[in-house]
């Protein structure tokens, strides 16, 4: 199974935001273990990096992008991208360039807390706790 998974998610991990955490923290060890193919848009990273640093510092910021290059494959997203991401009429331009990132790389869902704010995307979204459901 291919998974995108969304900064929400991530940064529920890295920032060890409860009750969210645990699920995802999960879902990340499932890519991991090489359970699923696990993806992030490029601009996650430096998301990211830049919360996690002005957050909890800028050591655990390069600690944190170290671990996710090492997990996840990264997309990269470029103005194709962007554009197919306007064409989705998503409300959230962030989540539609996350929908484009995932329907690049023919993802099988994007991993995330804001599954209604994915209706309009070509990639089906499921929280970290039904992806892992259904990987049971």
């Amino acid at each position: 199974m291919k998974i995108l998974i969304d900064v929400n998610v991530v940064l529920d991990v890295l920032l060890e935001r409860e009750p969210w955490a645990s699920d995802s923290a999960l879902l990340l060890d499932a890519a991991e273990r090489q359970k699923v193919t696990g993806y992030v848009a490029g601009h996650t990273i430096t998301t990211a990096h830049y919360i996690v640093a002005r957050n909890a510092g800028a050591r655990k910021a390069a600690t944190a992008v170290t671990d996710l290059l090492r997990i996840l494959k990264v997309v990269p997203v470029e103005a194709a991208d962007f554009a197919q991401a306007l064409v989705f009429g998503m409300a959230d331009f962030e989540d539609a360039v996350q929908a484009a990132a995932a329907a690049k790389v023919g993802a099988d869902y994007v991993a995330t807390r804001n599954e209604r704010d994915y209706k309009r995307s070509p990639v089906k979204a499921r929280s970290p706790a039904e992806l892992l459901a259904m990987l049971a």
